[in-house]
């Protein structure tokens, strides 16, 4: 298999995977300079140096039974292009990122053929430099798109995860899980990345509270007139995974505003924001998230 992109959840499945797969049978693509780096500062999760087998986008490798796709969105374009060589008639691609709309751009790339739609969650995991350290692994929900039987590229997933170990779900109606995890981000990134700072400020009564269940509620009207039909009880379950996660963690928002990078609201409110206009609904919640956001990222100090 191959694996791009060492953020968060490609450390914390890299490391997992590279240390019950056969040395070599996973590959890490990155280009000369992430891996010079990665081999002389290493990559830790939880404490342990990550023993991982690196692998430039153009050598000449057979294709990949799967990959994983853990960049941020900001990045996707490239790393579609740089797992080109890894992609063969029958690879399988997940792709790990937020949002709604990246399995979208992978079949743009590869074909719906290859792509299996998948949804992380439960995760609370905190990346400082090149050290990841987490309590909860979370889980890999898979599965069809929108109902009907289980395609044969899942199952191939499903048998692999249960070989290694991974933590994972099926859901025969993928849309609306991811729908649901994309309700859970535009809510609790944005006012995260906003109001700080961890998940501890969420499970609790407050103005952060309802500020994000106020932004997940959009989302909800948004699912219905997209035919997805979202409702309350969704917030309700979600709020439920929110509360299980360790309460000194905090997302990859609030962590990319502490350190000063763009931030993925684009793929949140961002997202909101387009579809609201185009079925004429108001979206305030979202506005002003967007727009705190972006100030947020305008008073960087420049490098």
């Amino acid at each position: 298999m191959a694996l791009i992109g060492l953020g968060a959840l490609g450390t914390l499945y890299g490391h997992h995977l590279a240390a019950v797969l056969p040395k070599g049978h996973l590959r890490v693509i990155a280009d000369r300079d992430r891996i010079a780096r990665y081999q002389s500062e290493g990559v830790y999760s939880n404490g342990e140096r990550c023993d991982f087998f690196y692998a430039l986008p153009d050598e000449p490798l057979p294709p990949a039974d799967l990959v994983l796709v853990a960049v941020k969105a900001l990045q996707l374009e490239e790393a579609l292009e740089a797992i080109r060589g890894q992609v063969g008639e029958h690879t399988v691609i997940l792709s790990l990122l937020n949002g709604i709309s990246s399995e979208g751009d992978v079949a743009a790339r590869y074909g719906w053929g290859a792509v299996v739609h998948c949804v992380a969650y439960g995760m609370d995991a905190v990346k400082q430099g090149n050290r990841l350290t987490y309590p909860h692994m979370g889980t890999l929900c898979v599965g069809p798109r929108a109902g009907g039987p289980v395609p044969e590229t899942v199952q191939r997933v499903t048998r692999f995860f249960d070989r290694t170990g991974v933590p994972y779900e099926l859901d025969e109606h993928m849309e609306r899980r991811m729908w649901g995890k994309f309700m859970m981000n535009v809510g609790v990134n944005q006012t995260l990345a906003v109001f700080g700072p961890d998940y501890g400020a969420l499970q609790r009564a407050g103005e952060q509270r309802e500020t994000m269940i106020a932004a997940m509620r959009e989302v909800v009207a948004l699912s219905q007139c997209e035919g997805v039909g979202l409702t309350e009880k969704d917030v309700e379950v979600w709020l439920q995974v929110l509360s299980t996660l360790n309460p000194a963690g905090k997302p990859s928002m609030r962590q990319d505003v502490e350190a000063g990078r763009r931030t993925e609201v684009g793929l949140f409110a961002g997202t909101v924001l387009k579809l609201a206009a185009q079925h004429g609904i108001a979206v305030p919640v979202n506005r002003r998230l967007l727009d705190r956001i972006a100030e947020i990222e305008a008073g960087y100090a420049k490098p």
